[in-house]
């Protein structure tokens, strides 16, 4: 890896620059037919508006990965969602071939309702649904179908590793080649996910703060958080594609909340090529970080 760690906007700004609307089911259902159709082209015409602002707002900024909402396209899941969605196709493709131009990394982190390692079978076929609406916004924005174009999730239901290794295998190529595992606060640790990852053939997300909560540590210099972002560096085709996560406790350093800025920083994310900040406000986070990048970045040239 050379130079800064390119760090990661999640969804929306703190500014009213990058904002989408959604609508529930309920008011949705409100409407007749025809209404819905109207109601739902809106939503789509503007979200994707709103979704090439971002794109330009991470340029302006210099942020090179941007993480779409999982709602973006709501009920595009169902047959009405994929009906409107079809004459937007080809808007949704200049979309995507502006963030190939930009070198503008895209990627999704669907909902917690993604659980691959459930024991009931509607939930695991919910989540396979859920996971194709995912590939099928990263096949419309014609993103390659690799973890460049990651769609992430948890491990899920605990001690399950067996089913979630062997239902990985079987989902179709444009969900399981995008596929990336992150460890969490209780099922999964950094560890047992790794395994999880080393058996199915897809990546890691490394999250230093779900670690040390995970793992009860004070301090995200202890030797099991470089350990870990160097084992999941390993799970990646392409190392320089590695993306991490990083929080801050929000009243305590094991807080699992997450605070507004991040203020403490792992040492080891200095070799960490790409970073999502999961703060609270978003952008001023990220701001907040630009003296920290460019110690990384020394650190970084002088190995």
């Amino acid at each position: 890896m050379s130079g800064q760690p390119h760090l990661g906007l999640v969804c929306i700004t703190t500014s009213k620059d990058v904002r989408y609307r959604t609508v529930t089911r309920k008011r949705l259902l409100e409407q007749s037919d025809a209404g819905q159709r109207k109601l739902l082209d809106d939503i789509y015409r503007d979200n994707l508006q709103t979704l090439d602002g971002a794109l330009q707002y991470c340029q302006r900024n210099g942020i090179r990965l941007y993480r779409m909402p999982s709602s973006i396209f709501p009920f595009f899941d169902e047959d009405i969602g994929r009906e409107v969605m079809q004459p937007l196709a080809p808007a949704l493709a200049r979309t995507g071939a502006r963030a190939r131009e930009l070198g503008l990394r895209l990627v999704m982190h669907p909902d917690q309702f993604v659980v691959l390692s459930s024991d009931s079978p509607d939930v695991v076929a919910n989540s396979v649904k859920i996971l194709r609406m995912h590939a099928d916004i990263m096949e419309l924005l014609q993103q390659p179908r690799s973890p460049w174009a990651l769609l992430e999730i948890h491990g899920g239901k605990a001690n399950r590793s067996d089913e979630l290794v062997a239902r990985i295998a079987d989902l179709p190529d444009p969900i399981r080649l995008r596929l990336c595992l992150e460890n969490d606060e209780y099922s999964y640790s950094a560890a047992q996910i790794h395994d999880v990852c080393v058996r199915s053939g897809v990546p890691m997300v490394f999250d230093a703060h779900h670690h040390v909560v995970s793992e009860k540590l004070d301090s995200y210099d202890d030797p099991s958080v470089a350990e870990m972002l160097a084992r999941a560096r390993e799970t990646w085709p392409d190392p320089a594609e590695q993306l991490v996560h990083i929080s801050n406790g929000r009243e305590g350093f094991n807080d699992r909340q997450h605070s507004d800025l991040i203020s403490t920083m792992p040492s080891s994310y200095a070799q960490a090529p790409w970073i999502e900040i999961e703060a609270k406000l978003k952008e001023d986070a990220i701001n907040g970080l630009a003296g920290w990048r460019a110690v990384a970045a020394g650190q970084v040239a002088s190995v």
